[in-house]
């Protein structure tokens, strides 16, 4: 019985508080090739285990349905962690969180860093679609 419920408390807790980005592509390779196939572009977000900004854009912008509905339907969406992913040279690992939107190739169309609201989200989504 004790061990159903430490069970049951495990699978509530990470529920409450876990990320949209824990179900994301980690691994730029597959995210790379999962844009190829579908044709889509590809944001990518880079932050570390143990950034509160990371934290914090986690919890205000990507906790919100319509910004991850609209990533999901016009992006291929990766999270990598400087902590546990690899990342490679042509992307900055430091001054997270950081954000890339790139072609289905992989090239580097726009980008930025910073802790963003919902609507300034938005308005970057916007920006970056016009390269």
């Amino acid at each position: 019985m004790l061990m159903k419920t430490l069970l049951l408390s495990i699978l509530v807790t990470s529920f409450l508080f876990g990320y949209e980005t824990d179900s994301w592509i980690h691994s730029y390779k597959k995210g790379l090739a999962l844009a190829q196939k579908e044709h889509k572009p590809i944001y990518l977000f880079i932050g570390a285990d143990k950034c509160h900004f990371c934290t914090m854009f986690k919890e205000k912008t990507l906790s919100k349905k319509d910004v991850i509905q609209r990533l999901k339907k016009e992006y291929v969406t990766i999270y990598l962690s400087r902590d546990r992913h690899t990342i490679p040279k042509k992307f900055q690992k430091f001054g997270v969180p950081r954000h890339y939107f790139l072609d289905e190739n992989g090239s580097i169309v726009f980008e930025s860093f910073g802790i963003l609201e919902p609507a300034g989200f938005f308005t970057l989504l916007d920006e970056a679609q016009m390269y």
